[in-house]
């Protein structure tokens, strides 16, 4: 039952940068807009993620929630010396829910509306960077159980090249999943035309973000290089993210609209495959070579059991749920069209 504790943490992960991470890059892809088309992006945007955008942090607690019930000494060492991504993380979170809520329903237009989008825009880039920030930390070696000062405990094991650069990377790569789902949410021409280009823009950025992420290894000695090409599921992964994303761009100029969307969340799903698979089952690696294992420290095997039943049992009403709730409001309006 450990390992299906396991693979729940590991889906619920790739999930929320799957989904979440469109959500996120929705703003992103605003934050980069020009102002003459701003409002056609933000209604675009909002037709696409408007569903189900509080229903993405579902993966998060379901995350957060296995951390703290099967793995009680990694939820506590991360929730301590990186509390204060954590919390910054989380106040974007909280900052964008009520923007986007307010912007989108205030019953008063005002220059309020101003505020409401900047929060919106600003919250989309600092949750996935954090996010990012934390990811990078938890492997970067820099958490130190002996610390004996404030800067080494809880500023340094989070503020430092790796972990910023992989922050980016996560942003770069929200903002890539969002345009290239949006352009399946527009039948014009010139809209598509547009997020095409706000795909490449964010495909470059993800690139030179990613070739970031590799150099700071090098200059902090992690071996990511290792842990991404030292192996064969490694390789394959790289190998396959790479021709999907060939192919990803030659259906895109084809017009091919939906199938672009599962090339990319197969190549998220590469990515977090490539730099999980080598040092697997440690999930968080402290300073001096320390490790919190994910088969080592787990909880009591009573509750091990309890929590892995409650999640086999919990997914056959939530994902059901999930799905019917994105078709439903997919064929809203082509419902609405056909009473007409």
């Amino acid at each position: 039952m450990l390992y299906v504790v396991i693979l729940f943490l590991w889906l619920a992960l790739l999930l929320y940068l799957v989904m979440g991470g469109a959500d996120f890059g929705a703003g992103i892809i605003e934050m980069f807009t020009s102002k003459p088309n701003k409002m056609r992006t933000r209604q675009t945007m909002y037709n696409a993620i408007g569903p189900i955008w509080e229903a993405n942090h579902m993966w998060l607690i379901i995350a957060i929630v296995i951390l703290f019930v099967g793995f009680p000494v990694i939820y506590t060492t991360m929730s301590t010396y990186l509390h204060i991504p954590l919390v910054i993380m989380l106040m974007g979170i909280i900052a964008r829910g009520t923007a986007l809520t307010f912007r989108n329903y205030d019953a008063v237009i005002d220059d309020m509306q101003k505020v409401y989008n900047k929060i919106f825009v600003y919250s989309s880039f600092i949750t996935p960077l954090f996010l990012g920030i934390i990811a990078g930390s938890a492997v970067s070696g820099r958490i130190d159980l002996h610390a004996t000062d404030f800067m080494s405990a809880y500023i340094y094991s989070w503020l430092n090249w790796f972990s910023v650069s992989i922050g980016f990377f996560t942003v770069a790569l929200c903002g890539f999943l969002a345009a290239i789902y949006l352009i399946g949410e527009t039948n014009e021409a010139s809209e598509q035309k547009r997020f095409i280009r706000k795909a490449k823009l964010m495909n470059v950025a993800a690139v030179v973000a990613g070739a970031s992420v590799f150099a700071a290894s090098v200059a902090e000695h992690i071996p990511l290089i290792q842990w991404v090409f030292g192996n064969i599921i490694g390789i394959a992964a790289v190998s396959l993210a790479s021709i999907s994303l060939i192919l990803l761009w030659i259906l895109i100029y084809r017009g091919k609209r939906y199938i672009i969307r599962v090339l990319a969340g197969f190549q998220v799903t590469m990515i977090l495959l490539t730099t999980t698979y080598k040092h697997y089952p440690n999930i968080v690696i402290l300073k001096n070579g320390g490790y919190l294992s994910l088969i080592n420290d787990h909880g009591a095997d009573k509750t091990i059991v309890a929590l892995g039943s409650a999640l086999l049992i919990g997914s056959l009403f939530i994902l059901p749920a999930l799905v019917y709730l994105v078709w439903s409001f997919q064929r809203k309006p082509q419902n609405i069209k056909d009473q007409h």
